[in-house]
């Protein structure tokens, strides 16, 4: 997960439009802090490392729904939209709004890592963005997202990713990011997000260059490259320097979360290499 929270971290002074659309600009500044990306993330990865894997679709909306709500009312400030925060934040049990939002897939990334098919994946994308997306562009855009991270960790090429996203998805990836970045503005919806942050991944070098090439397309700057960062994450690995930085500016309760992600990864890890 951390590339999709520094990700938003390193993107958050820039959105709306308020970069330069360069890729020359500092990784880290005063600006520079976690948004409802990362409160969102951490709350699905929360709800799906406390369920049991054979639960029904019913009791994985509940969990992610009650995790979800949680750490959002913990972090009330975070920067959610507005029909977001509705849900979020009234009483009693909401009901999905038929969003095609971003949000259901920056908030994805752990369902990428979580499981061992990429059926599996699709599934726990799904259910994680029904619980607010439930329109198909937003659980679409989940279920790309946490293709590609799939793909990328288990060895995909670019070129593979690429042709499974397009053949899957029906997303556009013909255009290049210096193709984008004249013309794109900040736009909330996951068909005018995830293709675009999937492009920076497709083009970016190396783990930084992913996060710079995202940055310099402008638009909702933290989610576009909260998406493309959990890509190169799992493609690349993330730099020892910039997972310090992120530790430094997120709180202990979400570093808990946090660590205990990154053990249960690696603890499936060594199941998976012991069963081989």
């Amino acid at each position: 997960m951390y590339g999709a929270i520094l990700g938003d971290i390193i993107g958050s002074p820039y959105e709306f439009d308020m970069g330069k659309k360069t890729k020359e600009f500092p990784l880290f500044s005063k600006r520079s802090q976690f948004t409802d990306d990362s409160v969102m993330t951490i709350a699905v990865a929360d709800a799906l490392m406390n369920i049991n894997k054979e639960s029904d679709d019913d009791a994985v909306h509940q969990a992610v729904s009650k995790a979800m709500r949680l750490w959002g009312r913990n972090y009330p400030h975070a920067g959610y939209g507005n029909r977001f925060s509705s849900w979020l934040f009234e009483d009693g049990q909401q009901q999905p709004y038929g969003s095609w939002g971003n949000g259901s897939a920056m908030r994805v990334s752990s369902v990428g890592w979580l499981y061992d098919a990429i059926e599996e994946t699709r599934r726990y994308a799904k259910l994680t963005a029904e619980v607010t997306h439930n329109h198909p562009e937003g659980i679409k855009g989940a279920e790309a997202t946490a293709c590609a991270i799939f793909m990328a960790r288990n060895g995909a090429s670019k070129d593979e990713i690429k042709e499974y996203i397009i053949h899957e998805f029906d997303y556009d990836l013909s255009r290049t990011c210096d193709e984008i970045r004249p013309g794109y503005h900040h736009v909330e919806s996951c068909q005018e997000t995830v293709p675009e942050a999937i492009t920076a991944f497709l083009e970016g070098n190396d783990f930084e260059d992913v996060i710079r090439t995202a940055v310099s397309l402008g638009g909702d700057c933290d989610t576009l490259t909260c998406i493309s960062g959990s890509i190169a994450e799992a493609f690349y690995g993330v730099p020892e320097d910039m997972k310090a930085q992120c530790r430094k500016r997120l709180p202990g309760d979400m570093l808990e979360i946090l660590d205990q992600f990154e053990e249960y990864i690696s603890k499936s890890k060594e199941t998976e290499c012991g069963n081989s």
